[in-house]
């Protein structure tokens, strides 16, 4: 069976964002059921309805139809002010518009995230699960929070710590199983 094909959201548009390394290292794990494509958010406009008329941007053409392509999608966050990052809201917010031609209804996804607090990343993950399930996403159930320490993963994309690694790589077994019956 091909793998299945997955777009990877990350929440942060920092250059060494510590959920990009995160993200890399699932896309590593999970690459025996999915086929990552990391879909870029951080060079969209501020959604703005006027632009939906006048000049709908390129950039948002381009993150929805990695959306749309992609069997599901896997989003790995921070948290920003107890919820969301901006720039992850607005990524949904384009890829939701116009209005009743969304992406994200029927899509599977599933939501982590990394921070060096224990539950970090614990209100934006449930804050994301509202809006995303708002939207008609399929949203796989449970949180996901990981401690980030120096070092939990390489330059390779390779988690170090091997209990880590097996609670990621159960994470990444669950979601393409999943992904699996929902697409059967």
């Amino acid at each position: 069976m091909a793998p299945f094909k997955l777009a990877i959201i990350v929440g942060s548009n920092r250059k060494a964002s510590i959920n990009r390394k995160l993200a890399q290292a699932l896309a590593k794990l999970g690459e025996e059921s999915f086929a990552a494509r990391f879909a870029q958010i951080d060079d969209l406009p501020m959604y703005n309805q006027d632009l939906e008329v006048e000049a709908w941007p390129e950039s948002a053409t381009r993150l929805k139809e990695a959306i749309a392509e992609a069997d599901a999608v896997l989003v790995v966050t921070p948290e920003h002010n107890r919820s969301i990052p901006a720039v992850l809201k607005n990524a949904i917010d384009w890829a939701s518009r116009p209005s009743g031609k969304g992406v994200w209804g029927g899509k599977p996804a599933a939501i982590i995230g990394t921070s060096p607090g224990g539950v970090g990343t614990a209100c934006a993950q449930q804050h994301l699960r509202d809006i995303l399930g708002n939207q008609g996403a399929l949203v796989m159930g449970g949180q996901m929070f990981i401690t980030w320490k120096e070092g939990l993963v390489d330059e390779a994309g390779t988690v170090t710590v091997e209990a880590t690694r097996g609670f990621l790589q159960g994470f990444m077994d669950r979601f393409a199983g999943l992904v699996g019956k929902l697409a059967a």
